[in-house]
């Protein structure tokens, strides 16, 4: 017999998801960690900023598992994410270490997957492909990336080629899982 309790649907009932929870708050904080990231130049306000949103990145997935998704974190999160990614590669950019097309490249995966969803929208058939190994690479890539802007500049270059490449495994990989997600029903 199954463990009934307090948070268990009645039987044959669906249980209705929160609008928001604590998952999202943590995906939350990295908006204005994003911010912070323009914001402050100091190395050590960086790296803790970049820490916080690391440890953002992971705990808002775990927590989602765990107590289960709420109706807004399948937004909130990629935002949180692409927001944050976008102005600290703002911060790379800027600084001349790298051209505007490598930051470009570390950024293809969020750009594709951007313009994807607004693509799919607009026609009205916007939908959402469970995250990927690819994905999950793609990002280490980026935190090692921002990483090595912040503390390893002579790696800087590497990384970003790297993160690029599967950046483009990503892709294909989406594009792929996508095909066969339509061809399944």
């Amino acid at each position: 017999m199954a463990k009934v309790t307090e948070a268990s649907p009645a039987p044959g009932a669906e249980q209705a998801r929160p609008r928001w929870g604590i998952a999202d708050f943590c995906s939350a904080l990295r908006i204005p960690l994003a911010v912070a990231f323009v914001l402050f130049p100091s190395l050590r306000a960086r790296l803790a900023i970049l820490l916080m949103a690391t440890i953002t990145d992971a705990l808002d997935g775990v927590l989602a598992r765990r107590l289960g998704p709420s109706r807004l974190g399948a937004f909130v999160d990629p935002v949180a994410d692409r927001l944050f990614m976008a102005c600290a590669f703002a911060v790379v950019g800027f600084s001349g270490m790298l051209q505007w097309w490598e930051v470009a490249g570390v950024l293809l995966r969020d750009i594709a997957a951007s313009v994807a969803f607004f693509i799919t929208a607009g026609l009205g058939r916007a939908s959402s492909i469970p995250a990927r190994l690819g994905g999950k690479a793609v990002t280490l890539g980026q935190l090692l990336t921002l990483a090595a802007f912040l503390l390893a500049p002579a790696y800087l270059r590497p990384m970003a080629w790297a993160t690029s490449a599967v950046g483009l495994y990503a892709i294909w990989d989406y594009y792929n899982a996508r095909r066969l997600q339509r061809r399944l029903g």
